[in-house]
């Protein structure tokens, strides 16, 4: 609570004084101090942030320890959890597949998965579900994976295997008319994944790597638990609650939800994957692999196209966003094409934001997650005031 409080008090500062900066001090930098400055008062274990600008790294700060009482500092090779913003790379391998002709976004989901006739629709037949309302979070289905969420020692992290999702199918249900809103649903992109491992005939994990990973020359991201030669780039992470922090579980396994939230990265790794998306030719020795050769441009662009509003809550506010693409979410209140993601689970969070068409790229990164109180006003929550704040950073 008392992060956010700060972060908050941090953005309203950066936003009052960044007009009267030093010229010597870029926007991004301001930001990085006052960034570092604040996450010590506020107890945070450890946290990045850089910013991007035509593939250069124009400002970038890190701030604290890999572990609670320890000296070992976060950095560029810390290596985080990047929890949902695992999703977009599972929408470009979908787009992967549909451009070699495996499958249509507006295929039925049962053409690859017909165990899902086994879930309960009310609205009609489960054949009328399409890959195109998994990509946009508005086939109808629930948002966690499993639908126990009191916090009992007894439930289940994640599952492991397939067969325990198919075994709930005749007690799962569409909640709404397919194709009607936006509601997110991990569940919803885990049956993505699945199609990808049933078309590739690798698994999600094999499929990333060879067909993403790899050709952006992102050697040391990988998903769930870390290989032994890089647990020294892994952090622990955090929760604080009404003060106190507890240490959340290391080095966890997100089981079958890996194409939902698996992806462990470095910021090395990830401003490589940000320079294929804002269309930066990499430095020279990398990403030898052109980047239409990983997905055409014009396909990644479809992507970036609204296809629904996303969700209006009680107080008119719609988040961080305005609209969701095909995985990625655009908030049209920042620029035309203003683009980005969140990531939140096991104690770390993020938030990816680019604009390819000023080729600028922000990341902000925290291995401890503060826990708000339901009903917290969005003026008080520090992502607003992040994304407000980086309206200055993406300034046109």
């Amino acid at each position: 609570m008392y992060l956010k409080t700060v972060l908050v008090s941090l953005l309203i500062v950066f936003s009052m004084n960044l007009s009267a900066q030093s010229p010597s001090k870029s926007a991004g930098e301001s930001f990085g101090d006052f960034f570092a400055a604040e996450c010590e008062k506020a107890g945070i274990v450890g946290a990045s942030f850089l910013f991007l600008e035509d593939g250069r790294i124009t400002a970038e700060r890190h701030f604290g320890v890999m572990k609670a009482g320890e000296r070992e500092p976060v950095g560029r090779e810390t290596i985080y959890h990047w929890a949902s913003n695992t999703k977009p790379f599972t929408g470009i391998a979908i787009m992967q597949l549909r451009d070699r002709g495996l499958l249509k976004l507006d295929d039925p989901v049962t053409k690859y998965l017909p165990e899902l006739r086994e879930v309960h629709n009310k609205y009609g037949s489960m054949d009328a579900i399409t890959i195109r309302q998994l990509m946009t979070h508005s086939a109808g289905f629930r948002n966690p994976t499993w639908p126990w969420d009191k916090g009992e020692d007894w439930e289940p992290f994640e599952p492991t295997e397939y067969s325990q999702l198919v075994a709930m199918f005749p007690f799962t249900e569409v909640l709404f008319k397919p194709g009607s809103k936006f509601s997110y649903s991990n569940l919803g992109i885990i049956f993505l994944g699945r199609i990808i491992e049933k078309l590739s005939g690798d698994s999600y994990e094999t499929y990333i790597d060879k067909n993403i990973l790899k050709p952006l020359e992102m050697y040391h991201s990988y998903f769930d638990t870390t290989p032994a030669y890089l647990l020294k780039h892994r952090p622990h992470s955090y929760y604080i609650q009404n003060g106190k922090r507890t240490e959340a579980r290391f080095d966890a396994n997100t089981g079958i939800t890996v194409s939902n939230s698996g992806l462990n990265a470095p910021l090395s790794d990830m401003v490589k994957y940000l320079n294929f998306l804002t269309g930066v030719p990499a430095p020279a020795g990398q990403a030898r692999v052109p980047y239409d050769l990983i997905l055409k441009r014009t396909s990644l662009e479809e992507m970036w196209r609204a296809e629904l509003p996303t969700t209006i809550d009680a107080n008119g506010n719609s988040g961080f966003t305005t609209d969701i693409g095909l995985i990625f979410f655009l908030d049209k209140t920042l620029g035309p094409r203003h683009l980005g993601h969140g990531g939140d689970q096991n104690g770390f969070i993020s938030y990816i934001d680019l604009d390819p068409d000023l080729r600028k790229a922000s990341v902000i990164v925290f291995n401890t997650n503060v826990l708000y109180p339901d009903g917290t006003p969005q003026e008080k929550d520090v992502v607003s005031r992040l994304r407000k704040a980086e309206r200055r950073l993406f300034a046109r």
